[in-house]
């Protein structure tokens, strides 16, 4: 049962957070923010997890502590539906195309948080969502699940799809990291016996 809820309370936003990380790709989503429900919904679909967001916050300030604490709540539950981490494949990476853009993501759920994100935007919003939204989501995420990941895009100039591919990218490698490999045996995959940072 590689599955976990979260829950998040503070005076700026209100976040309940559901994941099975062995699910069909099947979404609900509430955030308050289209375009990042937009793309909630890549990550579910492309990593074949089930997730659930329900996210009140404090948007007539602006989107950036729904956002940053979505983030925040997701990598908990990632965290935690993982669990030791025992038979998961651990590593993964993948090239995401989407249209004149490639994105490159790799991921290790090391249990050492950390972030590299070398991603442009040529322009500050999508619609109404600020560009700089994806890092601050990223890097929230990677810090709760524990995760050492790097994002880059390589090229393409689109904003929109820029964006996309970085969270399609993220969904694939996650899919992929996440598995378990009957190789393994249940074992934890570390020399050391334990990713728990």
């Amino acid at each position: 049962m590689r599955r976990a809820s979260v829950k998040r309370h503070t005076k700026e936003t209100e976040i309940a957070v559901t994941v099975d990380l062995d699910g069909t790709g099947q979404a609900e989503l509430s955030t308050g923010i289209g375009f990042f429900d937009h793309m909630l919904d890549q990550i579910a679909r492309h990593a074949l997890i089930d997730l659930t967001v329900e996210a009140t916050g404090d948007l007539h300030v602006d989107m950036h502590h729904t956002v940053e604490d979505v983030g925040l709540a997701l990598g908990q539950a990632l965290r935690e539906a993982l669990g030791d981490k025992r038979g998961i494949a651990r590593y993964a990476d993948a090239h995401l195309p989407m249209d004149e853009v490639l994105t490159r993501v790799a991921l290790d759920f090391s249990g050492r948080p950390f972030l590299v994100f070398r991603t442009h935007f040529s322009c500050p919003k999508i619609g109404d969502f600020d560009t700089e939204l994806v890092r601050e989501f990223f890097q929230a995420l990677a810090m709760q699940a524990h995760l050492t990941l790097h994002v880059e895009t390589l090229y393409g100039g689109n904003n929109h799809h820029i964006a996309e591919s970085c969270f399609k990218g993220f969904a694939r490698a996650l899919r992929a990291a996440v598995s378990l490999d009957e190789r393994q045996a249940g074992r934890v995959p570390s020399t050391k016996g334990s990713l728990a940072g």
